[in-house]
């Protein structure tokens, strides 16, 4: 049996807020590296939190890019 569907909404608890950023964070970085072992797939993901906080994942070293905010 399969999961049930999210309501999409914002959260306006900011700690469940953060707390679930953080989670879908990591499944999200967790998902880009499956990707691109399973499909030998060149991956790039960047993240910006709501405080400005860049998050990013490359699979290759000359996909290293500085962004400017």
């Amino acid at each position: 049996m399969g999961r049930g569907k999210v309501e999409l909404k914002r959260i306006d608890n900011k700690v469940s807020r953060q707390v679930t950023f953080a989670k879908r964070r990591n499944g999200l970085l967790k998902k880009a590296y499956e990707l691109s072992v399973l499909c030998d797939a060149v991956v790039a993901l960047i993240i910006f939190s709501t405080r400005g906080r860049l998050f990013e994942f490359s699979t290759s070293s000359y996909m290293a890019v500085r962004v400017d905010v």
